[in-house]
């Protein structure tokens, strides 16, 4: 079912005298949503003009338990390959200090800037980024990172941001058309083409999942009709048969290997290859209905391979228990709840737009990385937002955040 303020593209003549919010504006070129320049007062925490507070918390709250729980789950590895306990807490307190500034600052930063050519430049600044860690020398087969000194930068952090922008411009400008394939779809269909292409060659196969899903969201909130979304589907299956028969998947028919039985022993090779996602499981199960306690996971002393980055939930889950574990999850959902709440309280489709694309992702990340922890998908490497460690991850998600405050702060101003 589509969201009704962004489903309908103009409301009748006897709509509008009815007491309901006002319909979302077409926004055809940047400068026709923005008439008239506002006025960002910096008022931090008043209730008319600052921040949404319960967004902010919701955010500040996650980061935090994230944070300690990215600690109390790497502390063994940071010791045994680095040499240093806190190595990757220290690094990823720097994240967040950086992260909250940027998000702020994005909080105060006017989002329909965004649109018109600037969603296009960020759009093809995602490609030449995607593009150059593909020529970057590198002794591994999987090229997914620019390293500049000590840190690094995933460029499909990037991708994510510009399909959503892209999607949100293409239905915020073309209103009237959005039940047209021509219109409605084609254009962020070729634009996901292009993203997944590059990514495919990393290869990253985690990234074209939450890409495709992102951009079918996108689409189907700004009013395409079902038929196209049935139609794009026989096209990938017949795709990815094609790839398969040819042997194109040969890495991702290798992350599909062992699928399902992490816990059933067969061969060696299987046994090995699904070596993580069954540590994974064991610390799921250990941690029973209350948990181990903070700090008191076995699975973490390097029986979880990188257990910082994807499988921090996995040491949560031990830690903190099936109670624990739902809480976070009841917070996550409150936090994509509340980031689409804010959106469709503006009176800007483009805002509306970009503001539920950017609260979706955290939900379609939260859930595919459950699912891989839990073997209901295949190990393909998805971050859990503000837990997994990483800083481009982190900042990138933080700066979103920013701008659904922005959209917020803006939706405000324009009643104030």
């Amino acid at each position: 079912m589509k969201i009704p303020a962004l489903s309908s593209l103009k409301k009748t003549k006897s709509d509008s005298a009815k007491p309901s919010r006002p319909p979302l504006k077409k926004n055809v070129h940047a400068a026709a949503v923005r008439p008239n320049k506002l006025k960002l007062k910096f008022k931090l925490f008043s209730i008319r003009l600052g921040l949404d507070m319960v967004f902010l918390f919701l955010v500040m709250l996650l980061v935090i338990i994230g944070t300690l729980m990215m600690f109390s789950a790497s502390y063994p590895s940071g010791y045994a390959y680095k040499g240093n306990s806190f190595y990757y807490l220290n690094r990823q307190l720097i994240f967040v200090v950086i992260g909250t500034a940027v998000m702020i600052g994005a909080s105060y930063f006017d989002y329909r800037i965004l649109s018109g050519k600037l969603t296009f430049i960020i759009y093809v600044i995602a490609l030449l980024t995607l593009g150059l860690v593909l020529v970057i020398p590198t002794d591994s087969d999987v090229k997914r990172w620019i390293y500049i000194g000590s840190f690094s930068i995933q460029p499909s952090e990037i991708a994510k941001f510009a399909i959503i922008l892209f999607c949100a411009q293409m239905g915020s400008s073309n209103v009237s058309e959005m039940g047209t394939f021509k219109y409605g779809v084609l254009p962020s269909l070729l634009a996901m083409v292009g993203i997944c292409l590059l990514l495919a060659f990393e290869p990253h196969f985690s990234g074209i999942a939450i890409i495709l899903v992102l951009t079918a969201l996108m689409v189907f909130i700004s009013g395409a009709k079902i038929r196209y979304f049935l139609m794009a589907g026989a096209g990938l299956a017949l795709l990815i048969v094609g790839a398969a028969l040819t042997g194109k998947l040969g890495y991702a028919m290798s992350r599909l290997h062992g699928w399902g039985q992490a816990l059933i022993y067969t061969t060696d090779e299987m046994w090995q290859d699904t070596y993580q996602t069954r540590n994974s499981l064991y610390a799921i199960g250990s941690g029973g209905f209350w948990g181990q306690g903070i700090g008191m996971s076995r699975q973490k002393y390097l029986y979880i391979p990188e257990v910082q980055n994807d499988f921090v939930f996995a040491v949560v889950c031990e830690e903190l228990g099936f109670i624990g574990a739902v809480i976070i999850l009841v917070i996550f959902a409150l936090l994509v709840w509340r980031g689409i709440k804010i959106s469709l309280n503006t009176n800007d489709r483009f805002g509306a737009l970009l503001g539920v694309g950017l609260s979706a992702q955290i939900g379609i990340q939260v859930i595919l990385n459950i699912l891989v922890i839990t073997d209901g998908m295949p190990n393909t490497g998805i971050s859990l937002p503000f837990f997994s460690y990483g800083g481009s991850s982190l900042i990138m998600l933080m700066a979103q955040m920013g701008l659904v405050l922005s959209v917020s702060r803006t939706a405000h101003l324009e009643r104030a």
